[in-house]
C-alpha cells in the first residue's frame, strides 16, 4: 500500500513484507491519509497489532514524513502528536467515534519523538 511512498532498500525490504497494511491493493491508504478522526482511529487500530509496528515509525521519521498515520502514531507537519480533536467547538458529551486510540511509543524510538 505505502509501497509507492517508501523507497527501495535493504531495510525497506526485511520488514515491509509483514506490515497489516501492505495488503497490495491500496484499499487502505485512505484511512493513513485522512482527516477525519474515525478513518485514523481505524488505521491506528491495524497499526496497533502490527509486528513491524517500531520499523514503520522509525522509517517515517527518518524521511521526516510529513503527515499520515505510521507506525501507530499520528504525524503531523512531520511531529508526531499527541492529540487530535474535530475542527469548531468541542462537544459538551464526547463522541465515542471520536475516540483515537493511544498506542505507546517504541521504547527505542521515545528520545526521537517530539510530541506536539
Amino acid at each position: 500500500m505505502f509501497a509507492e511512498l517508501i523507497t527501495d532498500s535493504p531495510t525497506r525490504e526485511s520488514w515491509w513484507a509483514h506490515a497489516r497494511c501492505a495488503d497490495g491493493t491500496g484499499d487502505q491508504t485512505h484511512l493513513f491519509f485522512s482527516e477525519e478522526l474515525q478513518d485514523i482511529a481505524a488505521a491506528k487500530r491495524i497499526c496497533a497489532e502490527c509486528p513491524v509496528m517500531a520499523e514503520c515509525l522509525e522509517g517515517a521519521l527518518d524521511r521526516r514524513e510529513p503527515w499520515g498515520v505510521w507506525g501507530g502514531q499520528l504525524i503531523a507537519h512531520g511531529r508526531v502528536l499527541a492529540h487530535k480533536r474535530r475542527r469548531g467547538r468541542p462537544p459538551k458529551v464526547p463522541r465515542p467515534e471520536d475516540h483515537i486510540p493511544q498506542i505507546p511509543l517504541p521504547v527505542q524510538l521515545r528520545d526521537r519523538v517530539g510530541a506536539a
